[in-house]
């Protein structure tokens, strides 16, 4: 019987993890956050009453085992002086099914069966008018994943408008699970969406699972500028309740110059250094390796070579 992996993210960075872990045997369990009201799916939002699809759609591409025109098709964005304009295929489809359905959850089986995904992909909730919401360290609220996102601003706290009510799938799926994975991406608006959930933090503390976190490879301007490793994992911990991350998997690529400069002056992201000492005093086990690669001039991590860190790791458990 292969492992379970249960993975909370959403975003690119899940959907470019799952592209190398679906490849190694064991069952993938991704839940994904629903409250992205930004681009194509804040529109749909608007106008359907739907959670986000978005990140959903991107997740399902890259589990999927089809061909890959197809997974071509459900990342399409219309460029049109239409209402078509900015929207994903994957969003039209999804948000279709959604309507035909009635459920998301079922929505997702669905077009997981016709893309031929193996893995299980759960939306955090199926509440249509989830609203995150950040307290800055000023202050200020800020209303909307987007907006959020756009403040380029530290948030001393991050919240729901109103308590999700998370699926009894999503529960079960942690509280089973022999590996719980935080993925890489933006904590505020991927990683936090989930674990700040009321059950979910429940299903945590009660899962006999260690909990991994896959940190980023650059800083979020605003938000974690300056931050190191283990600051990732203590802004992380403050949420969790007693339970807290096991181990955490760094890249300590030298980055090319020229990238780098790049990633400052133009993005204002700075690489995030492995500060080891401050990493053994909050108790974390680091594995820390040669992990991050460039693609069309972007930072990426190596999906294969991470996924087989993550493998080991559950293997000598």
């Amino acid at each position: 019987m292969n492992k379970k992996i249960t993975i909370l993210g959403g975003g690119t960075g899940l959907s470019y993890l799952l592209k190398g872990l679906k490849k190694f045997p064991v069952d993938i369990t991704a839940v994904i956050t629903v409250s992205d009201n930004g681009k194509s799916t804040g529109k749909l939002r608007e106008e359907f009453h739907t959670p986000a699809v978005g990140d959903i759609r991107k997740v399902i591409t890259s589990l999927s085992e089809t061909e890959d025109p197809i997974k071509k098709l459900m990342e399409y964005r219309f460029n049109t002086s239409s209402d078509l304009d900015g929207h994903a295929v994957g969003n039209l489809i999804l948000t279709a099914m959604l309507d035909i359905t009635g459920s998301l959850k079922e929505s997702i089986a669905c077009l997981s069966k016709l893309l031929e995904v193996r893995h299980k992909v759960l939306p955090i909730s199926e509440d249509s008018n989830l609203t995150l919401m950040g307290l800055d360290i000023e202050g200020n609220i800020i209303e909307g994943e987007e907006q959020i996102t756009k403040a380029h601003r530290e948030f001393q706290k991050i919240y729901y408008k109103e308590e999700p009510k998370v699926l009894k799938e999503v529960i079960n799926a942690i509280e089973e699970a022999d590996l719980i994975i935080f993925s890489m991406g933006s904590l505020y608006t991927s990683i936090l969406p989930n674990i700040i959930c009321k059950q979910t933090k429940k299903a945590i503390e009660k899962s006999k699972a260690p909990i991994m976190y896959l940190c980023n490879a650059v800083t979020q301007p605003g938000e974690t500028d300056n931050f190191t490793v283990s600051d990732h994992v203590k802004l992380l911990n403050k949420y969790l309740d007693h339970k807290k991350i096991s181990v955490v998997i760094a890249g300590n690529t030298k980055i090319d110059e020229k990238i780098a400069k790049k990633y400052e002056t133009e993005e204002h992201k700075s690489p995030i250094p492995i500060d080891y000492e401050n990493i053994e005093k909050i108790g974390v086990e680091l594995i820390e390796e040669d992990l991050i690669i460039v693609e069309d001039n972007v930072l990426r991590h190596n999906s294969l070579k991470l996924s087989n860190i993550i493998f080991s790791y559950l293997m000598r458990r």
